[in-house]
């Protein structure tokens, strides 16, 4: 795959880049090992101002950020400008927190003093996707930094402007040259990356194809990996929900990045009682939306982020249809525009075995789905091979425990829309992936957690 942005909106190539030689790989893994033998000797203190700076960096440059990040993969400009707000959250929480986090634990053992100590462990392979470019990289750079290591980043290859642009940021910020370098390179060079010997570690979020074959990978090498992988997420609404709240957030949940969000809500599994109405106010909402030009503040839809995904999605679409789903709302691509654009559509009465079923819908298209009761819902929420995130919708306080003990995935929300916080861990289960991101546990992904006994 070149490395290039082509501007999702016309279709145009607006810049390409060379990937990097093996030399300039060398030089890149070269630096960071240089730099890593000195930036881990850095307090805390130290990290944390720099880190702080960033912040301020990105706040300062939102704006410009915003526009390379819609301009790469076409999310609306007033989420991308939230985006690199975002980012700045994450890095104030850990530039804030981390020496709590990575304090020596101490433990009551048969020695005269035991305890747990953090260290961080060197070069870090970051492997990251283009659909929340900025997000993705911090809330893995902001942890990784704080606890003493170095980062490498390997984006994905139609966001090669927000790589450079986020690597620029850090030596602005004081962080030294070499802690934290960009990979202009194509998958095919990642295996050889990670079984460089001075890459200690390896984080992906991806697809479940590309995150098999960096864990191969370091298997093989027998180095750690964080993976974060796809999501088919279930929006369950029962009877005594909140059925105007539900539809409301609903509709942000699956229109969240042009859907293209592995956390957005996919299934709508519903109560029976009240899956009309439902579907009547979700219809309206979603034949509300504005779709067009992301740099339009107006818009609330942009499109998808390459041709190749517009085209797998509207495959999925037209095989359900086929085997006799109905279409609610939208379900073809328009017919009058250039660029990646998807209707939002909604797809109801699914015949088990049909790609809506069983497969990630990566775009804005919601499904529908009709339950009998609680135990009903909780089965078909759990049928998919994947568990990142779950949503669900009721007041009655025995369904909600119910909900929480019994749905198979890294994260339950019950109420609310899925999101990441730097609060609280993020991560599935299943063939969502394994290992946390964020709060404590994400800085702990990659430190040695070293047992210290003195006597």
């Amino acid at each position: 795959m070149a490395i290039a942005t082509v501007n999702p909106v016309t279709g145009e190539i607006e810049k390409t880049f060379k990937p990097l030689t093996s030399e300039e790989i060398e030089a890149k893994l070269a630096r960071a090992q240089s730099s890593f033998e000195l930036y881990r000797q850095t307090t805390l203190e130290q990290r944390s101002e720099w880190l702080n700076k960033v912040a301020e960096i990105l706040e300062r440059d939102r704006l410009r950020y915003g526009k390379i990040m819609t301009t790469e993969m076409g999310k609306p400009l007033k989420s991308a400008i939230a985006e690199a707000n975002k980012c700045a959250l994450v890095c104030r929480y850990y530039a804030e927190n981390a020496a709590e986090f990575l304090a020596d634990k101490s433990a009551s053992t048969d020695a005269s003093r035991s305890f747990v100590r953090y260290q961080p462990l060197g070069l870090i392979l970051a492997v990251m996707p283009w659909n929340f470019p900025f997000w993705q990289v911090f809330r893995f750079a902001a942890p990784a930094l704080m606890a003493g290591n170095v980062g490498l980043l390997k984006h994905a290859s139609n966001v090669p402007q927000c790589a450079l642009a986020i690597e620029d940021i850090f030596p602005e910020a004081g962080f030294p040259q070499g802690a934290f370098q960009t990979l202009l390179v194509g998958a095919d060079r990642v295996a050889e990356i990670i079984a460089d010997d001075r890459v200690k570690a390896a984080t992906l979020t991806g697809s479940e194809a590309a995150g098999a074959s960096l864990a191969a990978a370091a298997g093989k090498q027998i180095k750690k990996t964080v993976l974060e992988l796809g999501g088919s997420d279930p929006f369950i609404v029962l009877e005594s929900a909140d059925l105007t709240a539900a539809v409301e957030t609903g509709m942000a949940a699956r229109m969240l990045n042009n859907g293209q969000s592995c956390i957005a809500a996919k299934r709508f599994i519903l109560a029976d009682s009240i899956a009309d109405e439902f579907e009547k106010q979700l219809k309206a909402k979603f034949a509300a939306l504005q779709v067009g030009d992301p740099m339009d503040e107006n818009t609330d839809v942009g499109p998808l982020a390459t041709p190749g995904i517009l085209q797998d999605l509207d495959e999925q679409v037209q095989k359900t249809v086929d085997k006799g789903a109905r279409v609610v709302v939208g379900g073809k691509p328009f017919s009058d525009r250039t660029g990646n654009f998807y209707p939002p559509t909604i797809i109801a009465d699914i015949p088990p075995g049909t790609p809506a079923d069983r497969e990630e819908f990566f775009g804005p298209v919601a499904l529908l789905f009709r339950v009998q009761n609680l135990e009903e819902a909780i089965a078909l929420a759990n049928s998919t091979s994947l568990g990142l995130g779950a949503s669900a919708w009721t007041n009655d306080e025995t369904e909600q425990e119910i909900l929480i003990d019994k749905l198979e995935a890294g994260a339950v929300f019950i109420n609310g829309l899925v999101k990441s916080d730097p609060r609280l861990p993020f991560g599935g289960i299943k063939r969502s992936g394994y290992g946390r991101e964020l709060s404590s546990e994400g800085i702990r992904e990659f430190v040695n957690i070293k047992t210290v006994w003195v006597k």
